[in-house]
């Protein structure tokens, strides 16, 4: 058999040979891709999920402060001095959490962080400066908790996560008013 004769067939295996590597090629990288995206959602999911736990650390123990000082909020009170120490350090591990959250977060998720984290500072600068009144306490707290769940939306959209959170609480709760109403 002549070359000729025989070089329709040789271009048909190379021409195979090429499109079965491309196909594989990209096959590969695809599959590369997605494995990539979800360690890397994996990721966010927990660096938020441990910094919205370290922030709501920090706020519980302001929170019980503030029942020291007569504020409902909690009913167990934390002395000034006692929580003044745990509020620091709840500060310092909130963050070392917050680098993590810039490093893997995107620019939403982290302005919302940054403005949750804002307001926490808030409740504590009106326990660390006093004296405070019930009204401004209060709207600490829901301008806190409204920060809070912009924190969550934002974080939810990051991670691709469907469907709206569950709509924010009313603080502080009025449970009396709706056990006897």
């Amino acid at each position: 058999m002549a070359l000729s004769d025989q070089l329709p067939a040789l271009i048909g295996v190379v021409i195979g040979s090429l499109g079965s590597y491309m196909t594989q090629s990209l096959t590969e990288r695809r599959r590369w891709k997605r494995q990539r995206d979800e360690r890397w959602d994996e990721k966010r999911f927990e660096t938020y999920g441990r910094y919205a736990n370290a922030l709501k650390a920090q706020l519980r123990i302001a929170q019980r402060i503030g029942a020291g000082l007569g504020f409902s909020d909690v009913v167990d009170p934390l002395g000034r001095d006692e929580g003044l120490s745990l509020l620091a350090e709840a500060e310092s591990n909130r963050a070392t959490e917050w680098e993590s959250v810039l490093l893997v977060g995107d620019a939403a998720t982290i302005a919302a962080a940054r403005s949750w984290h804002e307001m926490v500072w808030t409740i504590e600068l009106l326990i660390r400066e006093g004296p405070v009144d019930a009204a401004m306490w209060t709207k600490a707290h829901r301008l806190a908790s409204a920060a809070r769940d912009a924190f969550y939306v934002s974080a939810r959209g990051d991670l691709g996560i469907n469907g709206s959170p569950p709509p924010p609480g009313q603080w502080p709760r009025q449970w009396r008013a709706e056990l006897s109403g």
